[in-house]
């Protein structure tokens, strides 16, 4: 007997996936355009796992290991120091996506302070 797991998209409501995965590091300000939307469901993505994650928003911008046992998945809304002449006078806006030890969305935190 054996299990298939079988990850698939989240539901976004009308936040642009595509415009999303194209601004990596949140360098072209395409990320910001959906933060209402974005505040609505941010609670709607817990307990979600860490490839359906991935397979909706693409590659975290930056992952941080917690205690060997929780990860944070970060999305800068806003342009971060690996832009492009990024020398930020204060840490961009970005949503912290925390991961228990099971890999499933316990905490959603859109801010600019980090973990």
């Amino acid at each position: 007997m054996f299990f298939v797991s079988c990850s698939s998209k989240l539901d976004v409501g009308k936040i642009s996936l595509e415009n999303w995965k194209n601004d990596r590091n949140g360098c072209k300000g395409l990320r910001i355009q959906d933060l209402e939307e974005l505040k609505k469901l941010k609670n709607t993505f817990l307990e979600a796992n860490n490839q359906e994650l991935i397979l909706t928003f693409g590659r975290p911008d930056r992952v941080e290991l917690l205690n060997k046992s929780q990860i944070y998945f970060f999305y800068y809304l806003e342009p971060s120091a690996e832009c492009e002449g990024g020398k930020n006078e204060k840490e961009p806006l970005k949503v912290l996506f925390r991961l228990n030890a099971i890999n499933k969305v316990s905490e959603v935190t859109i801010t600019t302070l980090n973990p």
